[in-house]
């Protein structure tokens, strides 16, 4: 009798057609000024991001208003290129792509000032990026070897947590707004000295910058972004990767016997 596991039910779900490399390059080469998706609308917003991006870093050693300022532009970007994808039918893998890749290294590279202006915490603010990195690239590998259209795309039965943070745009914007407005505040806690100093406020309150108020709001969302939604990111991608490696094997194993008959 067999012990290999049996599947107790299948799901139908969108799949990805395979195209050959060369045949994508020869695509992408050739492609005309009318269907360019290097073009499109939300990727040159991509591209703006970038450009953002790389100016905060770099202001941000010596000017916190000018780092700050573009470095929020290009955060609050983000929203707006999903929106325009949708709106203008401009919707793509490579843009998907590009605006998980800036976000992770426009955060890391804010995270890696952090760890020389908070010298005691460096350990934690690369803990940090390595966990965003490594629960968004398993994340969005997984969603593509099991057929997803989209890394966004999650459905209840695989994570409800993240369902709820993926297949609402405006929980999906407001989360990560709240983790880089604490991030960006630990940022200007370094130049701004100035108490809050109101008279209608306790004293212990008073006594904080705005910046430290900005962050003591905002460090509920860090905390649920990087240490709940991140963590359980990472673990359930890790389960279905696994998950496919055992399905594979098992197939392997049915062909192997199989071929012996």
């Amino acid at each position: 009798m067999s012990s290999e596991p049996k599947p107790t039910h299948s799901r139908r779900r969108a799949s990805i057609e395979v195209v050959d490399a060369n045949v994508a390059l020869d695509l992408a080469t050739a492609q005309t000024y009318s269907e360019n998706v290097f073009l499109f609308v939300p990727n040159i917003i991509g591209y703006t991001r970038v450009l953002l991006a790389a100016l905060s870093m770099h202001y941000m050693s010596y000017h916190p208003k000018y780092c700050t300022l573009a470095y929020v532009v290009s955060c609050l970007l983000d929203a707006v290129d999903g929106q325009a994808a949708r709106a203008l039918g401009q919707t793509s893998k490579f843009g998907a792509v590009l605006d998980m890749v800036t976000d992770r290294c426009t955060t890391s590279c804010l995270l890696c000032y952090l760890t020389s202006a908070y010298p005691k915490w460096t350990v934690l603010f690369q803990f940090l990026i390595a966990l965003d990195f490594s629960s968004h690239y398993m994340h969005m590998y997984s969603s593509l070897i099991t057929g997803s259209r989209s890394h966004k795309t999650v459905q209840s039965d695989v994570s409800r947590i993240l369902r709820w943070y993926y297949n609402d745009s405006t929980t999906l914007f407001l989360v990560c707004a709240g983790n880089e407005l604490f991030f960006v505040a630990l940022y200007l806690m370094k130049w701004i000295k100035t108490p809050l100093d109101l008279d209608f406020l306790p004293p212990i309150l008073a006594s904080l910058t705005w910046p430290q108020a900005l962050a003591a709001i905002s460090f509920p969302v860090f905390f649920i972004k990087n240490f709940l939604l991140n963590t359980v990111q990472l673990w359930k991608a890790s389960k279905i990767l696994v998950g496919v490696d055992l399905a594979e094997r098992a197939k392997a194993r049915e062909e192997a016997l199989a071929r012996k008959r």
